[in-house]
């Protein structure tokens, strides 16, 4: 139970965070609903369990060298920048006249593949997970299989059921949703992506 609880905190706490992926996560579901948000949430946290797995196999070592750090700061930031270029420029100037009825459909592997990458772009993602994984392994002493898994198991599913309360409390302001307000939603969506691209590739040391 100790396990849990102490799981549980952890994953309110990272959703607590704020960042590209909570934008997109509240665009998304004020755009085209409710479920459409839940599979961003999906994209979120699988990503979130690649990462963990990743560093729980021992990967660590070789992920945290300054090279890595920086190339995948790069690499990251170049592509959270167009992102970014591309709801601030194109997507920001689509919606003429926003009608819920009338949004252009996508598919749930689709809106999951989008939370995935935009969760996955940022390197302070993993390195937040290469660290928990330290943190737990060594001074929580979580050294089997299992307390892992329940450990980080709890993390997920809180983080998890976090996002899709906020993906709820999103789909709710819909009906006061207008062209206006889907456009500046992007404007703030592309500006938040530039800022955090910014970040990454001036200052990759500080991932």
């Amino acid at each position: 139970m100790d396990i849990i609880i102490k799981g549980i905190l952890s994953g309110i706490v990272l959703a607590l965070l704020v960042g590209p992926v909570f934008f997109t996560l509240l665009q998304t579901s004020i755009e085209r609903g409710f479920i459409s948000g839940v599979f961003v949430a999906i994209g979120i946290s699988l990503c979130d369990s690649v990462y963990i797995l990743i560093s729980y196999l021992g990967l660590s070592q070789f992920l945290a060298t300054n090279n890595f750090r920086h190339y995948m700061a790069y690499g990251g930031g170049v592509i959270l920048l167009l992102f970014g270029l591309y709801y601030l420029l194109i997507k920001s100037k689509k919606l003429a006249q926003y009608d819920p009825q009338k949004i252009e459909s996508a598919s749930g592997f689709r809106l999951a593949a989008k939370g995935f990458i935009i969760n996955g772009l940022s390197p302070m993602v993993l390195f937040f997970w290469l660290a928990t994984v330290s943190v737990a392994t060594t001074q929580l002493g979580y050294d089997t299989n299992k307390k892992v898994f329940i450990f980080f198991g709890s993390i997920v599913l809180t983080v998890f059921t976090t996002d899709v309360v906020k993906a709820k409390l999103a789909d709710k302001l819909r009906v006061l949703v207008t062209p206006r307000v889907i456009r500046i939603m992007n404007i703030v969506l592309g500006v938040v992506m530039i800022i955090f691209a910014g970040k990454l590739i001036l200052f990759p040391d500080n991932v």
